[in-house]
């Protein structure tokens, strides 16, 4: 049996499923199914714009963003897919601040859906920095399918390594 990094914590019918699925060779034909569409935001130009749009959607007094790019640094296996970074800096007599996004480069490649979790996973840290139940229900209010998507980009994340 193949170790499921990106699963442990799920239950073990899940895991079974998935398994099966790997061993049949069938999860990459199953996730194509469900996520067939794939979107042409290649360019860090365009992530900035998507994340903008996305921004000020459902984050409007949210602190504007200094940057936004793939980030070919970050790995799932190193435990990142997406970083927010805020910095604050003394400049003159004013506190000048700035907010980061960086997005791991394997999303070029991923279907939109899954780009879109873990966009609004790095926009819900603009609000809240922590990992709590605020932050869990500000991710659900932007995308109500949070957790499926969460789950079915692990999934997606499994198949992709034994490709």
């Amino acid at each position: 049996m193949t170790t499921l990094s990106y699963l442990r914590s799920y239950p073990a019918a899940l895991l079974e499923r998935i398994q099966t699925l790997l061993e049949q060779d069938q999860l990459g034909a199953w996730l194509e199914r469900k996520y067939p569409a794939r979107h042409d935001i290649q360019t860090d130009k365009a992530l900035y714009q998507y994340v903008t749009e996305l921004k000020q959607r459902y984050l409007k007094n949210a602190p504007a963003m200094a940057k936004v790019l793939y980030d070919s640094q970050q790995h799932p296996m190193k435990g990142t897919l997406g970083t927010n970074t805020f910095v604050a800096r003394v400049q003159g007599g004013k506190l000048k601040s700035k907010n980061e996004i960086r997005i791991a480069a394997l999303f070029r490649d991923a279907p939109e859906a899954f780009l879109r979790m873990i966009v609004i996973h790095e926009l819900a840290h603009l609000k809240e920095k922590d990992h709590d139940k605020a932050f869990y229900q500000l991710c659900r209010h932007m995308e109500p399918d949070y957790h499926q998507l969460e789950f079915d980009m692990r999934v997606w994340l499994t198949w992709r390594e034994r490709i």
